[in-house]
């Protein structure tokens, strides 16, 4: 697996500690979009939920646990990027819908009689304005990936409506840094896929327990 060309070499160095059962699929997400690009999560997730028979708590969870990922990303970026008006006011507004996305599923869950996933603690492997964009652009793929991946999970009609309104959101966010990195903001109007046992199988290695 190692000598293997990566679509996404940057999701697989993304650090992610102290796992929960969330935590593995968002670590399983990344891995495939690693491996074969962004395309390959949801398949990925439809097959993972599917398997495990997750009710709608488990799937919010692990939707949690990709905004928490947002989240901490554009927060730090926040004084970690040094960039013109436009990337840091763009930078601002990510964090804040990315902070209320947290907010919405913590209530969701709560009020399903569920318990939130706690924030895990991540590491982000980027230097410079660029290598930022080209992560966010990354992180903003996976979210829609993810999104569209297990929505077909979901049992309750008006947490698949709430789920589609933040995928969305997650779109308009990967145009606008697509926009600002000086890159299409549709690169193309359909993403190819693979099969699920073949990413099943590239993804084993990077999933930790």
């Amino acid at each position: 697996m190692q000598e293997q060309t990566l679509a996404n070499p940057e999701l697989a160095q993304v650090e992610i500690e102290e796992m929960s059962r969330s935590d593995v699929l968002m670590k399983g997400a990344l891995a495939a979009g690693a491996v074969y690009g962004l395309s390959m999560v949801g398949p990925f997730l439809r097959q993972a939920f599917a398997q495990s028979g997750s009710g709608d708590i488990d799937i919010l969870n692990f939707a949690l646990t990709l905004e928490y990922l947002e989240a901490a990303f554009y927060d730090e970026a926040k004084s970690r990027v040094s960039a013109n008006s436009d990337v840091m006011s763009t930078i601002d507004l990510l964090a804040k819908d990315e902070a209320e996305h947290v907010e919405a599923l913590e209530a969701t869950i709560k009020q399903l009689g569920g318990t939130p996933v706690m924030a895990p603690k991540v590491k982000f492997p980027y230097s410079g304005t660029d290598a930022f964009l080209q992560l966010a652009i990354t992180f903003e793929d996976t979210g829609v990936s993810a999104y569209n991946g297990a929505a077909p999970m979901i049992k309750s009609k008006e947490l698949l409506a709430t789920a589609g309104g933040i995928v969305q959101v997650e779109a308009r966010h990967a145009g606008a840094v697509r926009l600002l990195a000086g890159e299409s903001p549709s690169p193309q109007a359909f993403d190819p896929t693979l099969s699920e046992d073949e990413v099943l199988a590239a993804v084993q290695p990077f999933i930790q327990s």
